[in-house]
């Protein structure tokens, strides 16, 4: 007869298939970063379901997904983070505030952007309270298709030598680097240090404006490490701040035209206006000159500042009309007017003229220069590219150094 409770001993001890053994259930426990991104992918799913932004409507999960959205759009590290799935742009433009007091119960909500309080509604069998549940996400919810990767660069050949070229530079200090603080600085043809590595800008697709008054474009960037990617503007300036040791290379000349004391952190500083204007002298001598233009520089709205003109001699003792004025941002006004009046030196227009008592000035900012050549070098300027060009005045052209 068969002793069963001998056989079933044997099997427990011995367990030859392994049936017995019991794997250890691996931790569920998620990221904070990952818990951030699903708390704003339920804002996006909202706002797919309704063509809208949550409002601080009597709904209390729609206020919450309100307050939510309100709290990442003023908690800057935790924006940034959110950039690139910011598939309907609901997080407009990453600013640096004050730290927030809580005293009420909205202040609370918005504080929860990472969604840790729970609507207490929940179906679920699981518990409803639980940080690390994440069933609840939409599942109409995708990750945003311009979430670029990077790949190997087929073409790399032709662009591993301006990665070279930028470290002998750098070496012997004709290049250096430049801090990160604006969108603006991301341009075709520039260099920066991500990470520790070369990234080129070798392409920017068309720009468009988005919601907020932000603009976007595709881009195409080389990396030093032989792959390339085609990500969104946005996303490549999201992961400049992220990293704080990022920089820009750029010329030794370039770097003084930036005044980086005078600009708050995180913000473009305005310092003023280069104008064009063209003189409404009755002189002769001047009304005969064909393509003659004053070039400068104003810290104050031009109109206030040609308001005199007819009194002062570096207009010529008469009025002039404004043919056109370009804003500045973060650029060392005396050093960005020298170079300008330096670019076009040979086109100087050598001609005294007396003031109301009879003293002799020789204005040197007018220059006989065609209109398109000046507005192509206030553009270079501005772009901090013109130290790669001169002007010929035999030709009335730019042309490459």
């Amino acid at each position: 007869m068969i002793d069963f409770d001998k056989e079933l001993e044997a099997i427990l001890k011995t367990d030859p298939l392994g049936l017995l053994k019991i794997k250890p259930k691996a931790s569920s426990a998620i990221s904070a970063d990952e818990r951030l991104v699903a708390s704003f992918e339920e804002i996006n799913a909202f706002f797919k379901e309704h063509n809208r932004e949550p409002e601080e409507s009597r709904d209390i999960r729609e206020r919450k997904l309100y307050s939510r959205l309100k709290g990442l759009r003023e908690t800057p590290e935790k924006a940034v983070t959110l950039i690139e799935f910011d598939a309907f742009d609901l997080l407009g433009d990453v600013k640096i505030f004050e730290p927030k007091e809580i005293n009420t119960v909205d202040n609370v909500l918005e504080d929860d952007v990472l969604g840790l309080l729970g609507d207490g509604d929940s179906t679920e069998e699981s518990d409803p309270n639980d940080i690390f549940n994440l069933r609840n996400i939409p599942k109409s919810i995708n990750v945003p298709d311009y979430i670029a990767k990077r790949k190997p660069c087929k073409e790399f050949g032709q662009f591993e030598p301006l990665f070279k070229q930028n470290h002998v530079e750098l070496t012997s200090k004709k290049k250096v680097l430049r801090s990160f603080i604006s969108e603006r600085q991301i341009k075709p043809g520039t260099f920066f240090i991500l990470q520790g590595m070369m990234v080129y800008v070798a392409n920017v697709g068309q720009k468009e404006l988005r919601s907020y008054g932000n603009v976007n474009a595709r881009l195409y960037c080389v990396f030093e490490n032989g792959t390339e990617s085609n990500m969104l503007l946005r996303s490549l300036a999201a992961a400049f701040w992220k990293d704080e040791n990022s920089r820009q290379i750029v010329t030794a000349d370039q770097m003084d035209l930036f005044n980086e004391s005078e600009r708050p952190a995180g913000e473009d500083k305005a310092t003023g206006y280069i104008y064009i204007l063209r003189s409404l002298s009755e002189d002769p001598n001047i009304e005969k000159i064909k393509d003659l233009y004053k070039i400068g520089f104003s810290r104050q709205p031009v109109k206030q500042r040609i308001q005199n003109a007819v009194q002062e001699p570096t207009y010529l003792m008469a009025d002039v009309m404004i043919i056109t004025e370009f804003e500045t941002f973060n650029l060392n006004p005396q050093k960005l007017e020298k170079l300008l009046h330096r670019f076009f030196a040979e086109a100087c227009l050598n001609l005294d003229v007396f003031d109301s008592d009879g003293k002799r000035y020789t204005p040197r900012e007018w220059f006989i220069v065609p209109l398109h050549i000046i507005e192509t070098a206030i553009r270079l300027l501005i772009n901090g590219e013109i130290i790669n060009y001169r002007y010929d005045s035999l030709e009335q052209e730019i042309v490459g150094k």
